[in-house]
C-alpha cells in the first residue's frame, strides 16, 4: 500500500546550525510523529503564490498545521491589544491559503495550537489575544474534558487526555462550521472538529511533543494519516 503524503506547511528562518544559507523547516517531531503513523511528511516551503501552494497540496493526502507564533490581529479584522510574539504576516497568509486549498480538495487536517488557532481565522474566527490564565497554558501538562464520541475522543481513546500546552492566545469567536469538542476547566477552547468536512480537527495543545510515549497523543496523528489513506 501506498503510504499516503502529508502536508507540513513550513516556516523560514535566516540561519540554522549545520547550514549556510537560510533554511525552510517543518519540525522533527512532527514528522516522527507522522512517519511512525505511517505517512510522509512534506514540508511545503512559504511562497505568496497561491497556484504554487494549490499544486503542492493538491498532490497530498493530508495535513498538519505546525505550532509557531502569534497570528497577527489583522488577520481577523482586529488590532493589537497586547504584546505578541513571532508574528509574521507572510506566514499568516502562506498557512490561510493553505487550509483554504486543503479543504478544497477535501483532504483530513489536524491543526495544533497556532494551526488550531489558524484553522478558526481562516474560516472567519476570531482569538483570544491573551489568556488571562495564561500560567495555567504556558509550558504546562494539564488535563482537557473531550466530547465523547467526537473524532478526537475516538483517536484518543479517552475523553480525559493529560496534554502539554505551550500558548498564550486561543480561539474567541468560533468560525461557522466548527464545534467545540475540548475544553481547559478555565473556559478555554482546547479541541475542535469542522462538522461538514470528513476529517478535519484542531487541538490547542502539543500532541507532538508527547506523541513518542503516550499513545493517545499520537492517535491523532495514526487517526489523520488512517483517514488520510481511506
Amino acid at each position: 500500500m501506498t503510504k499516503p503524503l502529508i502536508a507540513i506547511p513550513g516556516r523560514r528562518s535566516a540561519e540554522a546550525q549545520g547550514h549556510r544559507t537560510a533554511v525552510v523547516s517543518g519540525g522533527r517531531l512532527y514528522a516522527d510523529a507522522i512517519q511512525r503513523a505511517g505517512g510522509l511528511p512534506v514540508v511545503i516551503p512559504p511562497t505568496d503564490d497561491v497556484s504554487l501552494i494549490a499544486e503542492t497540496i493538491a498532490r497530498c493526502d493530508g495535513m498538519v498545521l505546525l505550532g509557531g507564533g502569534d497570528v497577527s490581529p489583522i488577520q481577523y479584522s482586529e488590532t493589537e491589544r497586547t504584546r505578541l510574539y513571532g508574528v509574521d504576516e507572510f506566514i499568516d497568509h502562506f498557512e490561510i491559503v493553505a487550509v483554504h486549498q486543503a479543504l478544497a480538495r477535501e483532504i483530513p487536517i489536524l491543526a495544533i495550537c497556532r494551526g488550531h488557532q489558524i484553522l478558526n481565522v481562516a474560516l472567519g474566527g476570531t482569538l483570544v489575544q491573551h489568556l488571562e490564565t495564561t500560567d495555567d497554558h504556558r509550558d504546562k501538562m494539564h488535563s482537557v474534558s473531550v466530547t465523547a464520541g467526537s473524532r478526537i475522543a475516538t483517536a484518543m481513546g479517552t475523553t480525559e487526555p493529560l496534554v502539554h500546552s505551550f500558548h498564550h492566545q486561543a480561539i474567541d469567536r468560533l468560525a461557522t462550521g466548527l464545534n467545540v469538542v475540548g475544553t481547559f476547566h478555565d473556559g478555554t477552547i482546547e479541541a475542535v472538529e469542522l462538522a461538514a468536512a470528513r476529517w478535519v480537527v484542531g487541538v490547542q495543545w502539543h500532541p507532538e511533543d508527547t506523541a513518542e510515549h503516550d499513545m493517545q497523543q499520537q492517535g491523532l496523528f495514526d487517526a489523520l494519516v488512517a483517514q488520510s489513506n481511506s
